[in-house]
């Protein structure tokens, strides 16, 4: 067991389901959670520091079992998937939630940024992912929520980091979702566009700027500042929102949340799709005659 995991807590009802979230501390992972309870469900709640989720814990101490987890560490990350399941004794809801922000030109993208951004919002979701899926395979059931982005479809100058991570992400799960389905496993990609949470505040963090860059970054960068408190999208609708499509008997593959990415994830097929019309004929000359 984990050495900072605390005893195990009974869990509910035996129709209740158990949730293992990442990032649960604030924003959707903590509005994900809370939704969870409300509806008399059992949550393992992760973050990086086990006291930042004392507040969520107190909600329903006999319903919350907080675990710290650092989602780039495999050995954590086993630990933790071991704990909930002997616990608990199963896990039906995972939501690789835990993230941050990164903004910069490609040019202004450090190496190691780039890498930090794969191992978080990529590597460590597939990770978690293998780590339930034996006991969501023999169970014949469960559900896997991956938090994306709208930037997971659409990206803007500066974000080349962070939208690789996501693109990678839904492209990932697009392919686990084929994989797991015969099983009776659901994966859902949630992709929010702004919402009030700390997503564009103190943690998110900036490249070293490149003057020629600042054309076209600063107003990105003075964007994300000043929409920080005033996102438009409300996490506890997106909570709501994501129960509702895991409930329904065609879960979406994709979820767009709010209306600024269903509407920019919208435009974006658009021109995808005029794109790809306008150059079809060049495309398809390529292959070898006869």
């Amino acid at each position: 067991m984990s050495v900072n995991a605390p005893p195990p807590t009974p869990t509910g009802s035996a129709s209740s389901r158990v949730w293992f979230i990442t990032g649960s501390s604030s924003g959707l992972g903590r509005a994900i959670a809370e939704q969870a309870l409300a509806v008399g469900d059992t949550v393992v709640a992760t973050a990086r520091k086990v006291e930042s989720l004392a507040e969520l814990t107190a909600i329903a101490p006999d319903r919350v079992t907080p675990l710290r987890l650092d989602v780039t560490s495999g050995i954590e990350i086993a630990n933790a998937v071991q704990d909930a399941i002997t616990w608990h004794g199963q896990i039906d809801v995972l939501v690789n939630n835990a993230g941050h922000g990164f903004v910069g030109a490609a040019e202004e993208t450090p190496d190691a940024e780039l890498r930090e951004m794969m191992d978080v919002h990529l590597h460590g979701p597939a990770a978690l992912t293998r780590a339930v899926l034996p006991h969501m395979r023999a169970r014949r059931t469960g559900a896997i929520v991956q938090m994306s982005s709208m930037s997971g479809q659409v990206s803007w100058p500066g974000l080349a980091a962070y939208s690789a991570a996501k693109f990678a992400l839904e492209g990932y799960s697009e392919s686990l979702a084929a994989e797991v389905e015969p099983f009776g496993i659901k994966v859902l990609i949630a992709e929010p566009g702004a919402f009030r949470t700390a997503f564009t505040g103190s943690a998110l963090r900036f490249g070293t700027a490149i003057p020629d860059y600042d054309d076209v970054l600063d107003p990105v960068r003075k964007m994300l500042r000043e929409v920080d408190g005033a996102q438009p999208g409300d996490p506890v609708k997106a909570a709501a929102a994501i129960q509702a499509a895991l409930d329904s008997e065609h879960t979406p593959l994709r979820l767009a949340l709010g209306a600024d990415a269903v509407d920019g994830i919208g435009e974006r097929l658009d021109r995808v799709r005029a794109e790809l019309e306008q150059w079809q004929a060049v495309g398809r000359a390529t292959a070898f005659a006869g």
